[in-house]
């Protein structure tokens, strides 16, 4: 499997490998969105490696979020389920926040800091059901973070669309831009 990035040396993808589509990694100044668009339907599924960090400044938790957007539908989505490594579980059907990553600002956090996440989008080109994301996610915050050290936890969401996705766009929930080096990566899982 390959890294975040990195195809792997094989030009030959075998049923169930994931083969690089795109990779953007924001530049100096930050980003206030990332999209990958003209996403081809030649997959099953489609997966995003990501480490991400936004200029949320401190307000007594450094954590922060990012809207997911298919097809620039925005936010919307039928229902969302979090679940938080301390045991707490979350669900809502307008919530915005799909994962977590570190924020900037005051505090003594090491610029070098990112949150993680892996997101899949299931049978993203069927048109004939609605889109399902599910997401991996981690943040390291210091004993600054509201939750101790960090954070991981993973989302369900079932989006509102059966269109075929061709664009995944994410922006930053509460911070306004996604700092440099912030870099997301999308992959395309053959069919077995």
């Amino acid at each position: 499997m390959p890294i975040l990035g990195i195809l792997a040396s094989s030009t030959r993808v075998a049923a169930g490998d994931f083969e690089s589509i795109a990779t953007v990694t924001v530049g100096s100044g930050g980003s206030s969105s990332v999209t990958f668009s003209s996403i081809p339907g030649t997959y099953t599924h489609l997966q995003i490696r990501g480490i991400s960090k936004t200029n949320r400044g401190y307000s007594g938790n450094i954590v922060d979020g990012f809207y997911v957007s298919l097809n620039s539908t925005g936010a919307t989505k039928y229902h969302q389920i979090n679940g938080f490594a301390n045991g707490s579980v979350g669900a809502n059907a307008t919530e915005p926040i799909y994962t977590i990553q570190n924020g900037s600002g005051t505090t003594a956090i090491a610029t070098e800091v990112f949150g993680a996440q892996i997101i899949d989008i299931l049978d993203y080109s069927n048109t004939n059901k609605y889109k399902t994301t599910r997401a991996l996610w981690g943040a390291d915050g210091g004993a600054n973070t509201w939750s101790g050290a960090g954070m991981i936890g993973l989302n369900s969401v079932l989006h509102s669309i059966t269109d075929a996705v061709t664009s995944i766009s994410f922006t930053p929930y509460i911070g306004s831009l996604f700092l440099e080096n912030t870099t997301f990566a999308l992959y395309g899982i053959k069919s077995a």
